[in-house]
């Protein structure tokens, strides 16, 4: 079973204030996991983690990060400010199908600007020039394997992004000729991935990559990041990525690809935002109704305006019963929010307490990609983000929308 980091008297203590639904996240964990990830790649005298922003873009949770050493992963001009607003100068710009206002505000931030396609050399020169530190995003086509028995982890091939072989080798000879001086590759090729294999396995080949550009471009590359795609175990008899052992495997790859090749200096970057958010953040919901026709149905006050990743993907999120964690797992219920849509469930035919209408449910690992994916289908308004702080305190971080802000860019004066 999964524990969740805040019980029910806490729990009732922050209703009080704040009602439910609510996205709760805990502060401790969240540096505890940060300093881990740290500790990992210690060993590489460069090594940054760029947080995904996407994945939780709030402020306060980026500050803590922030304190935490990292810096950020940007992808639109919305969250370039973000970094901006939080005063932080470590960012990096990947984007895709990118807006040319987007190139421009991220080459004015000084951010390293991830470059997706062979096209974007030109616009970026055109629109504000090439910065003299630059990346470049490879996609390796076909399938990415994990071993020599050929475990697909994911398709590259299928995917929209990034510089094939051929063209990554021409671009950084274009981006050289144009004045460029520092130069990364980057590289996402499977997400939310529960081997301890697929970041050395990345690396590895990132590396040799990083030798052949050497060979054939002239270009010695100064950084490496690895992006994303450690996952987390969202199922409860799963164990969690041993990030001190993935850390590991990277350096053996390091030492045995790139320190021969003269090119022990790389950096290795990280963009991490489901590994670094996602165990540390809950859902907060209450039972408001039930419900007993050909299954039973509890009815809970969030829905997937709150978290879609199970509508969108029948994505498995545990759940307490706040209060009855140690209770027989007796009941069957669909687990549903309350849109028109019938993948409004946070749960099918799942083993649970018996559940009271008035009960709270928490809702583990949304910390990612969870109030950052919500929206307002049937006018359902976005829940407040609440931090729990390390001495147990706890503080809004984002309030709730009210139907005001639902309404503030419609003009009904003109009807």
């Amino acid at each position: 079973m999964k524990t969740p980091f805040v019980n029910k008297i806490k729990l009732e203590e922050i209703i009080q204030k704040h009602p439910t639904p609510f996205h709760l996240y805990d502060e401790k964990g969240i540096r505890e996991n940060a300093r881990n990830l740290h500790k990992a790649f210690a060993w590489n005298k460069g090594f940054r983690e760029y947080f995904a922003v996407k994945a939780t873009p709030n402020p306060y949770i980026m500050k803590i990060l922030q304190e935490e050493g990292c810096g950020f992963d940007c992808a639109s001009y919305a969250e370039l400010v973000l970094a901006d607003k939080v005063g932080s100068k470590n960012v990096m710009f990947s984007s895709n199908v990118t807006p040319d206002e987007d190139f421009i505000l991220a080459y004015n931030n000084g951010a390293i600007i991830n470059l997706d396609d062979f096209t974007h050399i030109e616009i970026l020169d055109k629109l504000c020039g090439i910065p003299e530190t630059i990346s470049c995003r490879f996609n390796s086509g076909g399938d990415f394997k994990t071993d020599e028995k050929g475990n697909v982890m994911d398709i590259p091939g299928e995917a929209k992004y990034g510089f094939t072989r051929e063209q990554i080798i021409e671009g950084f000879k274009v981006l050289k000729a144009k004045g460029a001086k520092r130069f990364g590759i980057h590289a996402f090729l499977a997400s939310n991935t529960q081997t301890e294999d697929y970041y050395p396995v990345l690396a590895g080949l990132m590396f040799e990559l990083a030798v052949e550009i050497k060979e054939k471009a002239g270009v010695e590359i100064g950084f490496v990041n690895l992006s994303g795609g450690i996952g987390i175990p969202y199922e409860p008899d799963r164990k969690p990525n041993d990030i001190i052992k993935i850390g590991q495997g990277v350096k053996a790859r390091f030492e045995k690809i790139l320190t021969p090749a003269g090119l022990g200096d790389v950096d290795i970057y990280t963009e991490l935002g489901r590994f670094m958010l996602a165990p540390y953040g809950h859902l907060i919901t209450k039972a408001i109704r039930e419900k007993k026709i050909y299954r039973e149905y509890i009815g809970v006050d969030a829905c997937a305006c709150d978290l879609m990743r199970p509508a969108l993907y029948k994505a498995y999120h545990h759940i307490t019963v706040a209060g009855k964690e140690n209770a027989p797992l007796e009941k069957v219920y669909d687990v549903t929010g309350g849109l028109c849509e019938n993948n409004d469930k946070f749960a099918i035919e799942r083993k649970l307490p018996k559940i009271d209408v008035g009960d709270i449910l928490i809702i583990h690992d949304t910390g990612a990609h969870g109030h950052s994916m919500g929206y307002n289908y049937n006018g359902k308004l976005r829940s407040a983000e609440i931090l729990l702080c390390e001495n147990g305190s706890f503080k809004l971080i984002r309030r709730a929308e009210t139907t005001e802000d639902y309404f503030r860019t419609l003009d009904f004066s003109n009807l």
